[in-house]
């Protein structure tokens, strides 16, 4: 059978291996970071720890092929070693493996020219250099990137570009940016209107307005003018109108890697469920021991097991080199849901204590709730999945090809 459910014993090995990194590693200094009320000396110094341990253990990079100084690892492999990462607060970030540097890595290995790879993706590569993806407006629905307003005109050799992006993640702190605009008003085609750039930053022209603050405080997500910013014909990254083109084939896997990533936020969740229900004691007998905290257990396994499929299923398509369009939306839409289902039940269960800051719970579920929206919200993609759905149906009578192309 070509079915097969486990790893190869390579990759058991590395993800044992980014397991006690975490716990050997990043958890000790998470644990210095929050003794110092997160203070920016210390916080930098043990970032720099992490990352060169990361080094060491042979675990710099794991996403990128080897040719740039990264492990080779494929989407599947991924998903293992992002969830597992992401259990910590700064695992992702320690591998090199952080949102948005690591789709802004595939971006330029599959986009860009020689001459942007050696400016802009190697640093990145390497760690010296962190970056931004520049396309949320606040002016138009950010799940429509053909309605994106912020304008390119051609000047000589140059592009001068004006607009108002926000919720730029990262973009405090980056060497560069990603930046979509519009270059054509009136394409024949909707989807190629909008052509990428690559802003070194700080330019004159790119000013930063704030950090939005959201419900979990604020996290470097920023509102930016642009205005009269030059810049050269060289740094067009990709072609003409094939900004939407290169926002879509980077949003794909990205949105596949947020998931990764809420797994096994989710699985934490689950976890400390787990643990307070079993030593938790009420009304003549432990909370484990109430059939309805047992609900919630079983929901929540059901719907993290559900979300390991999904999450393999897609990952294993990309992998392929198939369309993975449908799996990754049905995955982006049902994960980001049991991630906020899941938190919500276990802080129900600690009682006021989840309420608290005592747990991690309340911070992850504030910083969860974003995952709904976020690379398109819940509404965008039930719409999509029932287009696809019925466009399967109508075409073969037959919805096999929408519900992931399984054999079953």
């Amino acid at each position: 059978m070509a079915i097969d459910f486990s790893f190869p014993e390579e990759i058991e090995f590395v993800i044992q291996k980014v397991r006690d990194f975490m716990n050997q590693v990043v958890r000790p200094a998470e644990k210095i970071i929050e003794d110092n009320d997160d203070d920016r000396k210390t916080l930098v110094e043990q970032v720099v720890v992490m990352r060169k341990a990361a080094k060491e253990w042979g675990l710099w990079l794991p996403h990128m092929p080897e040719n740039v100084g990264g492990m080779g690892l494929g989407h599947v492999a991924m998903a293992a070693v992002s969830a597992e990462a992401a259990k910590t607060r700064f695992g992702p970030f320690a591998l090199n493996a952080q949102a948005p540097d690591e789709g802004n890595m595939h971006t330029l290995l599959h986009w860009a020219t020689d001459e942007q790879k050696e400016k802009y993706l190697m640093p990145l590569c390497k760690g010296t250099a962190r970056s931004c993806f520049a396309m949320t407006e606040p002016e138009v629905a950010g799940s429509d990137p053909t309605l994106v307003q912020t304008k390119a005109v051609r000047d000589g050799d140059d592009w001068v570009i004006n607009g108002h992006k926000w919720f730029i993640s990262g973009a405090r702190g980056a060497k560069f940016a990603i930046l979509i605009a519009k270059t054509e008003d009136n394409p024949e085609i909707p989807q190629a209107g909008n052509s990428a750039f690559l802003v070194d930053i700080p330019s004159e022209g790119w000013e930063i307005e704030r950090d939005v603050e959201t419900m979990s405080g604020g996290h470097n997500h920023c509102e930016i003018r642009i205005n009269n910013l030059r810049v050269p014909d060289r740094n067009m990254l990709g072609g003409p109108g094939e900004g939407h083109l290169l926002g879509q084939a980077r949003l794909g896997p990205a949105r596949l890697a947020h998931c990764m990533r809420w797994l096994g936020q989710a699985e934490v969740a689950l976890e400390l469920m787990i643990e307070r229900a079993t030593t938790r004691y009420s009304h003549g007998s432990l909370l484990s021991e109430k059939q309805g905290i047992q609900w919630m257990i079983a929901d929540s396994t059901m719907e993290v097991y559900q979300s390991k499929l999904m999450i393999l299923h897609s990952a294993y398509r990309i992998d392929r080199g198939e369309d993975f369009k449908s799996e990754v939306s049905m995955a982006k839409h049902f994960v980001a849901n049991t991630l906020n289902r899941v938190i919500d039940r276990a802080i129900q269960v600690h009682g006021a204590l989840g309420y608290s800051t005592d747990t991690p719970l309340a911070k992850m579920a504030t910083q969860a709730r974003w995952a709904r929206f976020a690379d398109g919200a819940d509404e965008i993609h039930q719409w999509r999945i029932a287009q696809r759905s019925i466009d399967a149906y109508l075409k073969d009578r037959s919805v096999h090809s929408a519900t992931g192309s399984l054999p079953l």
